[in-house]
């Protein structure tokens, strides 16, 4: 199905628009607005609306684009932001109670970048609590459905996010990513996400940060073109983000061509299950990159992930108690999950949380050996497909009981070493679901991702494909 609706229109072929003179940022909005009202109620994406301030954002850009004084490429163009980053004037939660009422006086500092590029910010996007669960729903907002079938989950924590995306609510949308909260939910919605190195996008101002410089903000569209017009945009150094000077990256700018490049195809981490149709998908997309001309190699046993696997939430678990205790805060308004993970982080000792950094040290090491023989991983980019948005996640995969990260386990070592990474869209179950892969790459090389995303993208013929909606 093709559409050529305003609110159909990807951002790039917007601002394209603009600058032809054939639309205007007002049309596309009020195009955008209207898609939210018929299709927003449904899937619950967008939490708070911003229609008096994306409007006069609109109006104005459309004033500079008449004057031949645009400001860039986004200027006019609709995006949402997750509801765990801060917008000065509307409301941010964090999917939690405790921040029902929190209304921050300022931007923090992606979305003051968003702004001064012209960007029209339309809206805040569900998530999960405190960004800390692979699943959209909270007691402020409840779920998040998947906009490809409403009785699925959209994952999280950035569930908001692409489902706004899928259903036409936004072309763009900016969000956080600790542990794969781009990846998976990108790869549950049919969309493009990526995780960029950390230090890549500067994150100055907002909320406490549970997941510390590990948590970033990603990016998600429906191509990576417009993922990777977001990312320039963003892709800026600040004095307040140490990892972010300019002297650790040189300007982010993809290539045409991607080259030729040593693959290194994981199927599976360890002894944890995947969904068969996942594994399906992925051995067809090895081989489609075989054909482009990549040198790819399957890996028969890969378990550098597994200890980190394990591991990776007493991070977020001591920021979390760190972050309560910070602000005297009952347990009460807390749901059971969050309860339980607070208890984990006071429990946990000063050594539990040096032990996990030695560990995510040795990870990145031995990344180091791995990436200094193959140029990029590639791997599926959940182990599950959509599963029942009743549940807070699937309690077996591939016939194999797991846990609540059972479908998680390919994307918290990326964070862990800070590496860039991206999802993919790649094929759709026999039920319709969609499917993603993940293309992991060296720290800093964010533009080799992005450059083979491009080409996937270019040569599959990916025609965007829109939800059943």
């Amino acid at each position: 199905m093709t559409l050529r609706e305003p609110w159909a229109l990807s951002a790039t072929e917007l601002g394209s628009r603009f600058a032809a003179g054939h639309l205007t940022p007002v049309d596309a909005l009020e195009s955008i607005l209207e898609r939210i009202d018929a299709v927003n109620p449904r899937i619950n994406a967008i939490v708070t609306l911003n229609t008096a301030g994306a409007r006069a954002a609109a109006q104005a850009s459309t004033a500079r684009w008449r004057e031949g004084r645009a400001l860039g490429p986004l200027d006019g163009v609709p995006i949402t932001i997750k509801d765990n980053l801060e917008v000065a004037g509307l409301r941010c939660t964090w999917g939690s109670p405790l921040f029902a009422n929190h209304i921050p006086p300022r931007d923090e500092l992606l979305v003051a970048r968003l702004r001064a590029a012209g960007a029209v910010v339309v809206g805040k996007t569900n998530c999960s609590e405190f960004a800390m669960v692979g699943h959209t729903d909270n007691a402020v907002f409840g779920l998040t459905r998947n906009p490809w079938n409403l009785q699925r989950t959209a994952g999280g924590s950035s569930g908001g996010a692409v489902a706004a995306v899928a259903a036409g609510l936004a072309p763009l949308a900016l969000a956080t990513d600790g542990g794969g909260s781009t990846r998976r939910p990108a790869a549950h919605a049919g969309l493009v996400g990526f995780k960029p190195s950390t230090g890549r996008i500067a994150r100055v101002g907002g909320l406490p940060p549970l997941f510390l410089h590990y948590e970033v903000c990603g990016t998600l569209a429906r191509t990576v073109a417009d993922v990777v017009l977001l990312t320039r945009a963003l892709a800026l150094p600040h004095p307040r983000d140490p990892a972010s000077q300019p002297f650790r990256f040189k300007p982010f700018d993809p290539p045409a061509d991607p080259g030729r490049l040593r693959m290194l195809y994981i199927p599976a981490f360890g002894n944890a299950p995947v969904d068969p149709e996942i594994s399906t998908l992925l051995d067809d997309a090895a081989r489609r990159f075989a054909a482009l001309g990549h040198q790819v190699e399957r890996a028969a046993h890969w378990d550098l992930a597994d200890d980190i696997n394990e591991h990776w939430m007493t991070l977020s678990q001591c920021g979390l108690a760190r972050m309560l205790d910070a602000r005297h805060a009952a347990d009460d308004d807390l749901s059971p999950v969050a309860r339980a993970n607070a208890a984990a982080g006071r429990a946990a000792r000063g050594a539990t949380l040096l032990d996990l950094f030695d560990r995510m040290s040795l990870l990145q090491q031995r990344l180091g050996d791995c990436l200094s023989t193959f140029d990029v991983l590639l791997t599926p980019a959940t182990a599950a497909l959509p599963w029942p948005a009743s549940q807070s996640y699937p309690d077996t995969i591939g016939g194999q009981p797991v846990g609540p990260r059972g479908h998680a386990v390919f994307t918290g070592f990326v964070n862990a070493a800070g590496l860039p990474a991206m999802a993919l869209p790649c094929g759709q179950s026999r039920d319709g679901l969609p499917n993603g892969l993940q293309l992991v790459g060296r720290w800093g090389d964010d533009d080799s991702v992005c450059a083979l995303a491009a080409q996937w993208e270019r040569t599959e013929g990916a025609e965007v494909r829109w939800p059943p909606i």
